[in-house]
């Protein structure tokens, strides 16, 4: 289900780039990954292997598989990722949001676990199967952002930073893991290594600690101990995963130790009552020195606090807020110890004294609250002395708790243990707990407590690590003697320690991060991320996030957004914006998912449902690779192109990547259950289930995957849109994706959105959809096919209603200007002969009751119409009129028009736009009126005899194939307008004074049987058997061809020629037309097919010539830009160059170089205005050539 493969890592390459070392935590996460699921799945088909043995084996590994995770993840977070924003913006911001979004698969699973823990071993079966669906969702996602990862952050990181600073980011890491866990997380990397790899992790980790001797011991030390013999159960994972998993098996630690040659009988709790005396010194009473010298400097960087609050100065406060995140860190770790430790040791020696009542530190009242104060991040630093007191106030209680605490595990437990244990056991008690800290947070702690030790309590301190040094790492007992001693001597300066502080704590600054980076006390903190590797170094983050992983959700400090919690809720309160479409989308992706992955876990049981959901998968699968195409080609470069956010979605680029993968893969196990469901299943019924079980597994593998990017997209990059990019190049994008989809799409596509959406989304997208296509027909191609267009009553098109209405009044108007008198009764004569000749007043009058009757049948259908009863009978008398304006103007004599055009032109009441309208209607009236069409009644007393043109016609006579010059086609087509069959419109166009309308037909014939019929795709006729009438059918345009690539473009709402939008061609909303994928960079004119071609005048919209686009972005017929540009080389219309005439203008320059000027007309210039760039200039006097100063263009022309 998962095909993630491991990463190799050489190891030259290796030493070359360290940070390389964590690919092997990666290649460790999913060899553990896949032995989990391996594991469940085979336990799951055997039935008999689940019991509570494998379910606590599993809850070990898991919870220790958690760990290493999370400590990953933070470590990425807190020390590599926050180093890579510096040099590179806005690439890791995604990556931190995914690594919490696994927290749910974890917690699923562990409820899973708990769930068989208690259930009968008879009825474990289904949530087991559950339990395994979720492993491999969790495989799938941590694979997949390690992949991630791995494709474009470690490639940024061996490239932004050297051998050195790699190194200084692992050792971070490794100084913030406690000890013990370190030492495990290698025990468990190396497990799943070769002999080969250990060695080149080993010289690694050799390259990446410090120059310190005893330091490299301790490490080398942990690293080497866990190539030692793995022994018993226990020991696979570690005794750390023990100690931070629970609360801990005394005897079980006590194994371990014993196993690595401590002496076991020394180590026995009951060998230690013989010490019942406190007079002398046990190991143990350095714990009261560490309580004391705590609890002073924590009082006094409460004073400290106090004064900053008020004095209202705020200069001290960073260095306060340093060593309050120090006293908080050193407080959860002693914590941890005495409770996962110390406490365990008590709850074992109870047999025979009673334990002390158990007090719990860390609870949320106490010191997570001030951990969640202090790692807070404001949005102003206006709230500055709101903090301050915030703190003061959350300081007061937690040192009161503090307090009180030390002192029960001062009076209760320490003194319970001194009184039963050895000085062996409590010594190896302090040494573990010690372990238990990060190595980094150690050694501040170790320093900052030498420097308050009197000279007999520091040697007491160093006698008693000696000792100590035969119960653990003897290296780690020397370096700890060392950092006492030097503590002690003071070798170790103040100012070095708030150094070696800050560098620890200033890590994950609070909302006064950059008073801190600022204050002139500690001037080394500008170069603090990328510093040279100290002895040690530690980032408190890494605790913090582990300790408090859903305590605090922060938005990242490298991140350039807002992070909501709830996009979909907060999408209520923003104002709707062009975008929106984009998260429309995204939720009918999800929801349509949800819905899948319901129906696969049914098809098991009822393969009934199996048509669905392959016939819905496969839309899904269709419209998500769509999405993501047009995201990545068109909205993510145009975010992209803001510099402030560039390299933001890279990332969901390579999530679509993976996304499409994965829908192969479902795709492809898809395939093999349809083979088995169209062979009836044939007693194939068990593998058929068992395909379905793994179906329904991968689908809500999908689901998560899906659903995490769209929610990541959203949370990240949707903000982004709406910031950065205006509402007109919103709009913009959102007409490029439109732009790129087919009618078959949308028509499969729009109805699978609206049934996601709310009824008011469902308006704010038709509204989007119809302000982003206004220049087009989209509204009139959704009116033709979609039943729900009805629903969004929004006016159409508006341009048509202006239009009639305007004509009307230009006609009445021209009524007014005619010629009266004796000329008018003449005018009327003529009008009246030309009416005669045409139909006699009996036919007319009968014919006239007929067109009143059928409006009168038509009116009740028509809603509107029937609103608008009085406004059509208006409209109907001043057609009446504008017809008698038309025909007059047609018989009025050259003399006559030209004397109304004289008087429309004197008139001083008509505004200039208005006459110019009305002078050009009478002068291409005449040609107008020869245009129209024949009434299409003329011909219907013919019906009755049949219609003309029954017969076939051919393409190419001698082979029979059907068709005419225009289309190769198997029907003919019934024209509305005159009741007669031809091949196609333009046969009918050249053979009539008339046009076609293509959309009107309704009826074909079927040149095979010649019969009429309704129009459609194929012949319905028994005798034909479905003969198809063509390769291609449009229902729309009703056109029919068998030999070109045509698609329908919905935006023209016209069939073209070509493969399809996406394809080769791609609509441009703004130029209303459709162009090659070359010109999607290309000058923009709003409707600019709308018009007719300079040169031949024909519309350029519905001709089907070739169209030219010229640079300037008109546009004219290929054949006519040919012939038009052997004797020119400047648009007709704009009269700028068509392309680049450089040569040419070089060819002029030598010219007018060789030609001799006039002595009259030397030092003469003229004023010229450039064609071209449009600039206005001087140029020497020449009577044809003026070159432009400006461009050196010779398009140029005199003003």
């Amino acid at each position: 289900m998962s095909d993630f493969v491991l990463t190799v890592i050489p190891g030259s390459r290796l030493r070359e780039a360290p940070i390389l070392l964590l690919l092997h935590f990666h290649n460790a996460l999913r060899e553990e990954l896949a032995d989990l699921r391996r594991t469940a799945a085979e336990a799951l088909d055997s039935r008999t292997c689940i019991g509570p043995d494998l379910i606590r084996d599993l809850r070990r590994r898991f919870e220790f598989l958690k760990l290493v995770n999370k400590y990953h993840s933070v470590a990425e977070d807190e020390v590599i990722f926050r180093a890579l924003d510096v040099h590179v913006k806005n690439v890791v911001s995604a990556y931190t949001l995914e690594h919490t979004s696994t927290n749910d698969i974890w917690d699923s699973i562990f409820h899973y676990l708990d769930v068989l823990k208690k259930e009968d071993e008879r009825c474990v079966s289904k949530a087991f199967q559950e339990l395994v669906y979720f492993i491999g969702t969790l495989q799938t996602s941590i694979c997949k952002h390690m992949a991630k990862e791995e494709e474009q952050v470690f490639p940024l990181l061996t490239q932004q930073f050297s051998a050195q600073e790699q190194a200084s980011f692992v050792w971070q890491f490794m100084c913030s893991v406690p000890m013990l866990l370190l030492e495990d997380f290698f025990r468990w990397m190396n497990s799943f290594l070769s002999s080969d790899e250990r060695e080149s992790v080993l010289q690694c980790i050799k390259q990446v600690v410090p120059d310190d001797l005893l330091l490299q011991e301790v490490v080398i030390s942990c690293i080497q101990a866990t190539e030692q013999p793995i022994t018993g159960e226990f020991d696979k994972h570690g005794k750390g995963s023990l100690f931070l998993n629970g609360r801990a098996n005394f005897w079980k630690i006590l194994e371990v130790y014993t196993s690595e040659g401590h002496s076991k009988e020394s180590m026995r709790p009951d060998h230690a009552h013989t010490v019942h005396t406190t007079t002398q010194h046990n190991p143990l009473d350095s714990a009261k020195l560490w309580h004391t010298a705590y609890h002073k400097d924590l009082l006094e960087a409460v004073k400290d606090l106090y004064s900053v609050r008020d004095s209202n100065d705020l200069s001290g406060l960073a260095a306060t807020i340093v060593q309050l995140k120090f006293f908080s860190d050193v407080i959860i770790f002693y914590c941890n110890s005495l409770d996962k430790l110390f406490y365990s040791m008590c709850i074992e020696l109870t047999e025979d004294c009673p334990a002390p009542s158990y007090q719990r530190f860390l609870d949320e009242s106490q010191i997570e609250g001030l951990q969640l104060l202090l790692y807070s991040k404001s949005e102003n630093d206006t709230s500055s002395r709101n903090f301050v007191e915030n703190l003061c106030d959350k300081l007061k209680l937690c040192v009161q708790g503090i307090r009180k605490y030390l002192t029960f595990v001062e009076t209760e437990v320490i003194q319970f243990i001194v009184l039963n244990c050895s000085h062996e056991m409590q010594r190896w008690l302090i040494y573990t707990g010690l372990e238990m800290m990060p190595l980094g947070l150690l050694k501040c702690t170790v320093t900052w407590f030498s420097n308050h030790l009197t000279e007999d309590e520091s040697k007491s301190i160093l006698h008693s690590i000696k000792q100590g040094g035969l119960l653990v790492n003897k290296s780690l007992s020397s370096l700890l003697y060392e950092w006492v001693r030097i503590g002690y001597s003071g070798k170790t300066s103040v100012e070095k320690f708030r150094e070696e502080l800050h560098a620890a704590f200033e890590n994950r600054c609070s909302f006064l991060s950059e008073q801190i980076k600022n204050n002139s006390a500690f001037p080394y903190l500008s170069d603090m991320q990328l510093r040279s590797r100290s002895n040690t170094s530690y980032s408190s983050g890494i605790s913090f996030h582990v300790f408090f992983p859903q305590k605090l959700k922060m938005s990242t400090d490298f991140s350039t957004y807002h992070t909501e919690n709830n996009t979909e809720s907060s999408l209520r309160y923003l104002e709707s914006k062009p975008v929106d479409h984009i998260f429309f989308f995204h939720k009918a992706l999800k929801k349509d998912m949800e819905h899948l992955v319901s129906l696969s876990a049914k098809l098991a049981e009822n393969d009934a449902l199996f048509t669905e959901f392959y016939q819905r998968f496969h839309l899904l699968r269709v419209l998500h690779k769509i999405h993501s195409d047009a995201e990545d080609e068109i909205a993510f470069p145009a975010l992209e192109a803001k510099e402030i956010i560039q390299n933001s979605s890279h990332s969901y680029s390579i999530d679509h990547k993976m996304d499409i993968e994965f829908f192969n893969r479902i795709s492809y196990v898809l395939g093999q259950i349809y083979e088995l469901y169209a062979d009836t299943l044939n007693g194939r019924t068990l593998m058929y289930r068992q395909l379905c079980v793994k179906l329904h597994g991968m689908c809500k593998c999908m689901y998560k995957m899906l659903s995490d990017h769209v929610n990541h997209e959203e949370i990240e990059l949707w903000p982004l849109f709406r910031e950065h990019l205006s509402v007109k190049e919103q709009e913009k994008i959102i007409g490029c994706m439109l732009g790129r989809t087919r009618a078959e799409t949308l028509q499969e596509m729009i109805p699978w959105l609206m049934a996601s959406l709310t009824v008011e989304e469902q308006n704010a997208l038709m509204s989007l959809w119809r302000k982003v296509t206004k220049n087009t027909m989209f509204d009139q191609w959704l009116g033709e096919w979609w039943e729900g267009m009805k629903s969004y009553d929004i006016p159409k098109v508006e341009k048509l209603t202006v239009s009639t209405q305007s004509t009307v009044d230009i006609f009445e108007i021209i009524s007014k200007y005619l010629p009266r008198g004796g000329n008018k009764d003449r005018v009327s004569s003529k009008f009246n002969m030309i009416k005669h000749e045409t139909m006699d007043s009996e036919t007319f009058s009968e014919h006239h009751k007929e067109m009143e009757s059928s409006k009168d049948q038509t009116g009740h259908h028509c809603k509107v119409c029937s609103e608008h009863n009085g406004s059509n009978t208006e409209i109907l008398i001043v057609d009446g009129q504008t017809d008698t304006a038309a025909n007059s103007v047609l018989v009025l004599s050259q003399e006559e028009l030209e004397a109304t055009i004289r008087r429309v032109n004197s008139d001083k009441t008509l505004e200039p736009k208005m006459k110019s309208i009305i002078t050009q209607n009478l002068m291409t009236s005449r040609w107008t009126n020869t245009q129209k069409k024949t009434h299409p009644d003329n011909d219907a007393h013919n019906n009755n005899q049949g219609i003309p043109g029954v017969f076939p016609s051919y393409r190419d006579t001698q082979k029979l194939v059907f068709g005419c010059q225009h289309y190769k086609r198997n029907c003919k087509l019934v024209a509305s307008c005159c009741n007669k069959l031809y091949t196609c419109r333009l046969c009918h166009d050249d053979a009539t004074d008339h046009t076609m309308d293509r959309k009107a037909s309704t009826m074909m014939m079927c040149m095979k049987c010649l019969i009429i019929q309704p129009i459609g795709p194929t012949c319905s006729t028994v005798s034909c058997n479905n003969l198809s009438m063509a390769r291609y059918y449009c229902p729309i345009c009703k056109l029919f061809d068998d030999e070109r690539q045509i698609y329908h473009c919905p935006y023209c709402n016209l069939c073209r020629v070509g493969k399809g939008l996406g394809l080769d061609y791609f609509h441009c909303m703004n130029c209303n037309a459709c162009m090659a994928r070359s010109l999607l960079v290309h000058t923009c004119r709003e409707k600019c097919l709308e018009d007719n071609c300079p040169i031949c005048h024909e519309y350029i919209f519905t001709s089907k010539d070739p169209v030219k686009a010229l640079p300037c972005g008109h546009v004219m017929h290929s054949s006519c830009f040919q012939e038009y540009t052997c004797s020119n080389y400047t648009c007709p219309i704009c009269c700028k160059s068509l392309g680049d005439m450089q040569a040419y203008f070089g060819m002029l320059d030598a010219m007018l170089a060789e030609e001799k000027i006039p002595e009259e007309y030397l030092g003469r210039t003229q004023d010229i205005l450039c064609n071209d760039c449009e600039k206005k200039g001087t140029a020497s006097f020449h009577w044809m050539y003026r070159k432009c100063p400006h461009c050196g263009s010779y398009n140029t022309r005199l003003i």
